[in-house]
Order: structure tokens, then sequence, then C-alpha cells
């Protein structure tokens, strides 16, 4: 399939290959000295030869359709000019569930289903030249990518922003909610992002849970015309903590001392106790399960708990295992078993 469509991509995406300067994996200060409030796009700027040779990878894995490809060329940088990428507001907010399971000593690991719309999907290797190497998942509806045709070039050259979950070679894992009314005080001196594009900046820095989250904490998020979106973020060392914005302030929900797994799916934890929570019925489903087992799951026990949290229109369901750095991937056919 790769082969019948490459001479296609590189047309189509030679016309986002430039000379701007590769992003070294640094905040980029706010432009002026007033808070940016509208987020800034990230951009990539990839070389011809690293354009073909991303192209050149791409794989169809499923008929879902999922897809597979490896990045090459800098890490994206935040442009300077307003707009935050494509805008879905015609659509109903993300209904996703996510857990961490971290009672095996050495073998903690995040679980996520993304509920959504049926769109076609990408596995995305990204090797940059000056930042973190990572895997993640996008969604490529978000990029105008449809079923009925392979993504083209310009998609394709543009999926490296627009990480929906992932992890980076440091096992740094991070995923995303809908959270209603979420939203974000601006503060001077910070960059402005969008709330998936700062989910890339992430796997390109940060190696822990502490370092993502002041990571997080060193932009304005903005959401824009999508849904409010809150984080769940894991590491190697079984470390969790969820980040959300329920008041315009960041607010950081840790895994509790003593406990071995965590949830998050479409509501604050910030301010929502345990009884409270226990009324939402994948988060209850996921608690039950997890409580009872001490946080001790396989990747296929965590796959078949998904399966279980899973509503009709679940798009894909994903493991990601840090201390292995390696990810088990569901979109209903079949079970992909791949490594960073």
């Amino acid at each position: 399939m790769a082969a019948r469509v490459l001479g296609v991509l590189l047309v189509s995406m030679a016309v986002l290959v430039s000379s701007a300067p590769p992003w070294r994996g640094q905040p980029v200060p706010a432009v002026g000295t007033t808070p940016e409030t509208a987020a800034r796009a990230l951009v990539v700027a990839p070389t011809e030869a690293e354009t073909a040779r991303s192209l050149a990878t791409l794989r169809k894995l499923d008929d879902h359709p999922l897809y597979s490809m490896t990045y090459y060329g800098p890490a994206p940088r935040i442009d300077d000019a307003a707009g935050d990428g494509p805008g879905r507001a015609d659509r109903a907010p993300f209904g996703c569930t996510l857990f961490v399971a971290a009672g095996t000593p050495g073998q903690p690991l995040m679980g996520r289903n993304f509920d959504w719309d049926h769109g076609p999907a990408l596995v995305l290797h990204a090797n940059p030249s000056d930042a973190y190497r990572s895997v993640s998942v996008v969604d490529l509806s978000y990029l105008g990518v449809t079923t009925d045709a392979p993504p083209s070039g310009q998609a394709l050259a543009k999926a490296v922003t627009l990480p929906f979950d992932g992890m980076n070679e440091h096992g740094l894992v991070i995923g995303m909610a809908a959270l209603d009314h979420a939203r974000v005080e601006p503060r001077p001196g910070r960059p402005a992002v969008g709330g998936v594009g700062v989910m890339r900046l992430v796997l390109d820095r940060a190696r822990t849970v502490d370092e993502a989250v002041a990571l997080l904490d060193g932009y304005n998020i903005d959401f824009g015309t999508g849904p409010g979106l809150h984080y769940l973020v894991a590491d190697a060392s079984g470390a969790s903590a969820v980040v959300e914005f329920p008041d315009g302030r960041l607010r950081v929900t840790p895994r509790p001392p003593g406990d071995h797994w965590q949830v998050m799916e479409n509501f604050p934890l910030a301010t929502a106790a345990e009884q409270s929570r226990l009324t939402h019925d994948r988060y209850r489903t996921a608690a039950s399960r997890l409580a009872r087992d001490g946080g001790r799951l396989s990747s296929d026990d965590a796959l078949a708990l998904l399966a279980e949290l899973a509503q009709p229109h679940t798009q894909w369901s994903v493991v990601y295992r840090p201390g292995e750095r390696a990810l088990s991937l569901t979109t209903g056919e079949q079970v992909h078993r791949l490594a960073l």
C-alpha cells in the first residue's frame, strides 16, 4: 500500500518542508509582555530526505483502518502565528476511561479507551533529531482523513503534533479525556498551546511525572473550540497523577500513598470525593477491579478490563507498559503488540 501512494504523498507533503530552525526541546517564550491566550499551532520542518524516509514507513495494520508510520525530523515547535490546527466543535466531547495499575513492582501499566466517533487511526513512532523518541496514537479524522482513502502526505506531516495518548523512551506515558468546563486562566510570560498539542511537548521533553506536571504548568493551555481536557500521566517508576483545570488553575491529584492504582474518566478528580467518584459507572467498575487485585494486572488483564469498560463508540483500547517500553493496542479487530 505504501508503495502505491508514496509518489502522491511526497508531492503533497513537500509543501510542508521549510527551513525553519528546529525546536530544541525548550518552551518557546511568549510573544510580547502580555499573556498569550490564543493557542499557537505546533509546526514541523523536516527536510525532503526526512519526509521521504518517513513516508516510506507507512503501513496499514488493519481494516479499522489503523496505520503505522515512523516520523523522522526535528521535533515540532510552537509557531508564532495563532491557530491550533483543526477544531471539531461540531462533535460531542471525548468519553474516555484511563487507569494506572502499579501493583506489580517494576511493571506498571496504563490502560486507555478512546471513546469517540469512528475514524482512521495512526500508530506514530517519532524519532526526532532533537527530542525524546516516542510512540503515540493519533485520530486521523482530526486531520481530515476519512476511511475511504489512504492518508495524504499533508495529514501525515501534521500527525506528529496531535498525539491522543503516547509513551516516550523514558517510559513517560500521557493520555487525556474530556472534562466539561475545564479552562486555564492565562498567566503572563507563558506561551499558549492547544490541549492536544501540549501532549506532544510532554512526550518530547518529560521523563517523569514531576517533569510532566511542571511542563504542563509552564504553558497557557487553550482548549479552543474543542472540549476541555484533563490528563493522566504515569512513568516507569509507577508514579502517576491526574492533571486538570476545573477552576482555571492547575490541580494535581497524585496517586494516593498506599494505593497501587488510579482511575480517570470524564469528571474532575480534584473536586470529587471518593464517594462521589463511585457514582460514575466506568470509574466504579475500574476502581473496584483494581482495588480488588491491588493494582496487579497483566497486559491481557488490562485489555480485558478495557473491554469491560468499552462503549459502542470505543475507537481503540491501548495498554502501555512503560517498564518495557511496549504497548498492546486493539481497534476491535485484533491485538497489535508493539514496541517503542
